[in-house]
């Protein structure tokens, strides 16, 4: 079970992040999986957890403001929330 789970997480890394970018070294690597696993605990959805994330937003009201688009993984995911006028 747990290698099957590994591999399922190499293969969102792969098909979700480092196809779409160009990594320099190692540093720059470092900092693209960091963007990327914060995005993947804090925004993706999993359909495990019923399309939720793992850790899931609060909820906001409608009053707040208008919503906007948060750039994630420098532009390669959006996550969207409502934000003060």
């Amino acid at each position: 079970m747990a290698a099957r789970l590994c591999g399922t997480m190499i293969g969102s890394i792969r098909r979700e992040c480092l196809v779409h970018v160009i990594v320099f070294d190692e540093g720059s690597l470092r900092r693209i999986l960091a963007a990327y696993f914060d995005y993947y605990h804090r925004s993706r959805t999993h359909l495990s957890l019923k399309k939720d994330s793992p850790e899931p937003p609060a909820v906001q009201a409608r009053d707040i403001g208008p919503v906007v688009s948060m750039r994630q993984v420098g532009g390669l995911h959006h996550r969207y929330e409502r934000r003060a006028a």
